[in-house]
């Protein structure tokens, strides 16, 4: 059971982050059932639950998935008054495929195509590098929503999205010296980048930035420890 709710999570993460642009994750939270985007991304959720499982007979739990993933980002749009429903959505989601995991090894005989060599610690590694690779910008983001800080406005001396892909590496770096026992070099990490962005005379813009990299290395190190639980 563990094995297939790895799965499941990844093929969440997939169809949730990597097959969906921001641009087709805004129109449909602000458009709900009306969005042209919702029915094909419920089709690649179905997609990515089904193959990603392995089993044919997994068919109608990732069929019931994909559609109660189709009502909740329809119903979206009526929480996107509240600051939590990014939070909302994804305890949503994730409760869903746990539900129909349970249901599938309770209920279903398994006919599996072809049997994963990797092992659960391999799978949750997988995961572990997919999440902080674009799940976690989005989460880092919606956390400084909900904590009601403001993101800077004036960011024309920045490469264009440069704190994306230094916050991606740095929590590769991260989630990787976790995993291989090297935690002294992630205090290092952590120290570097901290003086680094103290330096910075814009006090409001240094705080901000430091609050999105506690999360970030954060975020990282938790996943790894968890990893290492396996």
């Amino acid at each position: 059971m563990v094995k297939l709710l790895i799965l499941q999570v990844i093929a969440h993460v997939m169809s949730d982050y990597f097959f969906q642009t921001d641009a087709s994750s805004k129109e449909k939270n602000e458009n709900g059932f009306k969005s042209k985007f919702l029915l094909k991304h419920a089709l690649i959720t179905f997609i990515c639950a089904w193959v990603l499982s392995f089993d044919i007979n997994f068919f109608f739990c990732a069929l019931a998935i994909s559609i109660l993933h189709y009502l909740i980002d329809g119903l979206k749009k009526s929480l996107n008054t509240s600051r939590f429903a990014f939070f909302i959505d994804q305890i949503l989601h994730l409760l869903v495929i746990l539900f129909f995991v349970w249901i599938f090894n309770r209920y279903f005989e398994s006919n599996t195509i072809w049997n994963v060599p990797l092992s659960i610690k391999w799978l949750a590694i997988i995961l572990g590098y997919l999440i902080c690779i674009k799940p976690t910008n989005i989460f880092i983001r919606e956390t400084l929503v909900v904590g009601k800080i403001e993101s800077i406005s004036d960011t024309s001396a920045e490469l264009k999205n440069a704190g994306k892909l230094i916050g991606i590496l740095e929590r590769i770096l991260v989630l990787t010296f976790v995993i291989i026992g090297k935690l002294e070099v992630v205090g290092f990490l952590i120290a570097a980048k901290s003086i680094l962005r103290y330096k910075d005379t814009d006090t409001i813009k240094t705080e901000y930035v430091l609050i999105g990299t506690m999360l970030s290395f954060g975020i990282a190190m938790m996943i790894g420890l968890l990893i290492n639980k396996f």
